[in-house]
């Protein structure tokens, strides 16, 4: 009877030791900045990329915790600080703030970037210029706004001498006030007049919209900007009163209202991530991967926004519901 009970014992022990990590595969923390409904086509694209490769959390061959900050810095934070003490086997980052805060917190686990900048546009570039040892991902650019922004002029004929096109932007976002920069010298070269406001907050997006609307502008640039993704239903509802077109360099927010746009599919962007983070659970090695840029841009158009506004689409855009 003892021999019995030491074996119950012994063994209630050593399930109740028994991490749930073995059986549920590894660990990923996945860390979403803010609720967006575009933005979270990136992690649906992500873990359809880690279940094609054998990572499946029906399947229990991969355990993904998810966080959102809801826009709260003290609570992305709190959410990475959480996810390293765990030691979490990768972490992926999706939009900027997410990614710059998990590069700050950990140098040893992997961090799977999406919906974020190049190193270099994130300010996360050692004194050698070197990117993070532990940053990977698929990351983007500025160059596609050139073709973003220059899509306006060619569908819209100036009420006035010039075409007047407004936006606003979050000055505290770096790929924000980067891309309103070289928005600014896109529009002298197109011989456009742009008017750009700043919008540090989405609870004051109506009130800066509606400001911008007073100028008088042709059409709005939505462009790449956390802010602009949460606010965007506030500034497309003031825009279509004022019958104003919303154009992007986003093709999430074209599904969404805007007119037309040249630029990353967000839920293809989440899936490269993916593909990089299924090669490093598959071989718990990083040889050979590194950021790289997102594989697939999209022209595409709004029906509705299009007929809406009387536009002629050129052939080579394509029609999303």
């Amino acid at each position: 009877m003892k021999k019995y009970l030491s074996f119950i014992f012994l063994s209630v022990t050593m399930v109740a030791c028994q991490s749930p990590r073995s059986n549920k595969g590894p660990v990923v923390g996945f860390v979403d900045a803010f609720e967006d409904a575009t933005i979270s086509q990136a992690k649906t694209g992500f873990t359809d990329a880690l279940k094609k490769n054998g990572f499946s959390e029906e399947k229990k061959t991969v355990q993904i915790e998810y966080r959102n900050a809801q826009g709260n810095i003290p609570t992305l934070t709190q959410i990475v600080n959480y996810f390293v003490s765990e030691n979490v086997d990768l972490l992926a980052t999706c939009t900027t703030l997410s990614s710059v805060t998990a590069v700050q917190k950990t140098k040893t686990i992997p961090i799977f970037e999406m919906v974020s900048p190049t190193p270099e546009r994130m300010k996360v570039l050692d004194d050698k210029g070197k990117a993070p040892a532990n940053l990977f991902g698929a990351v983007e650019d500025l160059q596609y706004i050139d073709t973003s922004f220059s899509i306006i002029p060619k569908l819209l004929k100036p009420k006035g001498a010039k075409l007047v096109i407004g936006m606003i932007y979050n000055e505290a976002e770096p790929q924000s006030a980067d891309a309103m920069q070289r928005i600014k010298s896109l529009a002298d070269n197109l011989n456009v007049s742009l008017i750009a406001l700043p919008l540090n907050s989405s609870a004051d997006a109506q009130l800066v919209t509606q400001a911008l609307l007073a100028k008088k502008i042709d059409a709005f640039f939505a462009n790449p900007d956390n802010t602009v993704f949460a606010s965007f239903e506030t500034i497309l509802k003031n825009c279509n009163q004022a019958g104003v077109p919303i154009f992007t360099s986003e093709a999430g927010l074209v599904q969404r209202g805007a007119v037309a746009a040249f630029g990353a599919d967000i839920y293809q962007w989440g899936y490269q991530a993916g593909l990089q983070a299924a090669q490093y659970l598959k071989t718990h090695k990083t040889d050979g991967l590194k950021p790289e840029m997102v594989k697939i841009r999209k022209r595409v158009y709004n029906p509705v926004a299009v007929k809406k506004y009387n536009l002629a689409i050129p052939s080579n855009f394509e029609a999303v519901n």
